[in-house]
Parts: C-alpha cells; structure tokens; sequence
C-alpha cells in the first residue's frame, strides 16, 4: 500500500486548519445583514433560555419596546426588564425555538422587519414578529410583539373568551 508522503501530510492538515481559521475570522461585517439578524435573535433567545440577562437587554435598542401576549403588556426595554428581572434572576427565563423567520429591508438597508414562529413550552406555537435598527454597526431590537398563534377553527370561542374577561 502506498501512503501519502509525510510532506504532504503536513501541508493538508496546515491547509485544513488555514481554511478552517478563516472561516471562523469572518467578521460579522464580511456577513450579509439578513444572517447578522438571525444570528442577533437567535442570541436573544439563547439569552432569554439561559437566563443572561445583560445579554439579552443588550440586544435592545436604547428605545426598544417589547409587546407581550396580554393586550395590556406594551413595554419600554426598562419596564419590561422590571418585569422580566424576577424571571431572570431564579436562573430561568423564558425558552422560545425559533423556525420559519422571514426577514426584510427599508431601502436604505439600516432598518429591518422580521416574523418568526416560536415553538414553546408554555404557551404552544407562538408568532415572533419585530422591527430591527442598524446602530454602531450592529442590529437592535428596537420593537418586538410576541402573539399566540390561534387556530382560526377556535377564534371565536377565543374571541368570546376575551369578552367575557373583560367585563
């Protein structure tokens, strides 16, 4: 059997290790902006699950809003991180699990929507949907709505649900 020459050897593997490190070394930059958002709001939720919460404020826009299931929950970032705060401190926050996201531009390119549906352990499928600003280089959140997706076969019996608990 024939085996590879020792030279040759050390030339792939310094190679693989060549292609590998510049692969990692991509700036967030070099990225394409729908896949710096991804990478954003996949962050929030991982911060959110594991119960970081500087990490997770951080992805806020110093003027983010943040719009909760509850017809009442309309959140600047500080009022919202007073309500978050109990949940975060006990080591465990909130799990949402991202999939289908869809992600446009304004047409200056520093302003970003986005949906996504959530797949969750407490309150079933849920709609992720926001709006993103490009500040300093990096996306923020600056608005996000968090809704319950409801099956229209039972909307109205949610509806009426609805009623009744507000009288």
């Amino acid at each position: 059997a024939s085996f590879p020459h020792p030279v040759f050897i050390g030339v792939h593997r310094r190679l693989s290790a060549a292609i590998v490190l510049v692969f990692f070394a991509i700036p967030l930059s070099a990225q394409s902006p729908a896949t710096q958002i991804s990478l954003a709001l996949d962050d929030w939720h991982k911060a959110a699950a594991t119960a970081d919460e500087p990490r997770y404020f951080a992805h806020f826009a110093p003027n983010g809003v943040f719009m909760g299931t509850d017809a009442t929950e309309r959140w600047a970032v500080p009022q919202f991180r007073d309500y978050a705060h109990p949940y975060f401190a006990k080591g465990k926050a909130w799990s949402f699990t991202p999939r289908d996201r869809h992600v446009d531009f304004s047409a200056d390119g520093h302003t970003a929507w986005f949906d996504e549906m959530l797949d969750t352990p407490n309150l079933g499928v849920c709609r992720g949907s926001g709006v993103l600003t490009l500040l300093n280089g990096q996306w923020k959140i600056a608005q996000y709505n968090l809704s319950i997706a409801i099956p229209n076969s039972i909307a109205n019996n949610v509806v009426k649900q609805i009623a009744e608990a507000a009288k």
